[in-house]
């Protein structure tokens, strides 16, 4: 399972800036993240490219990311540094006991894959008194053709770090939680053609255990209705908002 999700990112970390809206998005999430974040070292768990890590090191945060894709990595190099950056699993982190102020997840729970696992590491690693910050849920957004023409898709966009999961894990990892609310909405674009690309490499976690069959009667309906879109390369603009939870480690 991990080999397949490096596969996954390292097909399409050539495209992922683009498609995640690009350095402008990444800075606006990093500025309504960090009011949570605890004074001391930073560790992105699922840093990807960097687009938010980065922002937060320009800000004066010692900021460190762990990620499974080599290739994303390697793009997050250019923006970090590699002194800042290891290969890693979220389910088994390669950091001590209590070594950081602050564990930030930003949409990885779900691509970690066991959301209960990846809280205990983060509980383990972050230092009594420190903080657990989870970007997490499906993205409300603001409608556009492209979300009409993606509904045949709907029954398979089952999530595992659904707020409720969520906050059941952080309690089974020992966590306290602070806050638990929606992010500002952070303007994003796509185009016609860049999700279906993305659609076919299979880039998003709801699409890797999707057989021939469920392929056929959600996945293909839902591209034929996306290539009959005018425009295709035309980026759609609009608003999306994700859920943000927010821990406190206790004092031992």
């Amino acid at each position: 399972m991990n080999e397949r999700r490096s596969l996954v990112f390292d097909r399409v970390a050539h495209c992922y800036d683009a498609t995640r809206g690009g350095e402008s998005r990444g800075a606006r999430v990093a500025t309504g993240l960090e009011p949570w974040l605890a004074d001391g070292p930073v560790l992105e768990v699922g840093v990807g490219t960097g687009l938010v890590a980065a922002p937060l090191a320009d800000r004066g945060h010692p900021v460190f990311g762990i990620d499974l894709s080599p290739a994303m990595l390697a793009l997050a190099a250019a923006r970090l540094g590699t002194g800042r950056l290891a290969l890693g699993d979220g389910l088994a982190l390669p950091v001590a006991d209590g070594a950081v102020s602050t564990v930030l997840f930003v949409h990885a729970l779900h691509a970690i894959g066991d959301v209960g696992a990846a809280l205990a590491e983060a509980a383990r690693v972050v230092r009594p008194g420190g903080r657990v910050v989870a970007t997490h849920g499906g993205a409300t957004d603001a409608p556009t053709d492209i979300s009409a023409a993606m509904s045949p898709s709907e029954p398979l966009h089952t999530r595992i770090d659904r707020p409720d999961a969520v906050r059941a894990a952080g309690r089974a990892a020992g966590l306290a939680l602070v806050w638990t609310g929606d992010t500002a909405p952070v303007p994003d674009r796509e185009s016609p053609q860049e999700l279906a690309q993305l659609v076919r490499d299979r880039a998003f976690a709801w699409l890797w255990d999707v057989d021939d069959a469920a392929w056929a009667q959600y996945v293909t309906p839902a591209l034929e209705r996306l290539a009959a879109l005018p425009d295709q390369d035309r980026p759609r603009e609009f608003l999306r908002r994700h859920r943000v939870t927010v821990w406190d480690r206790p004092p031992a």
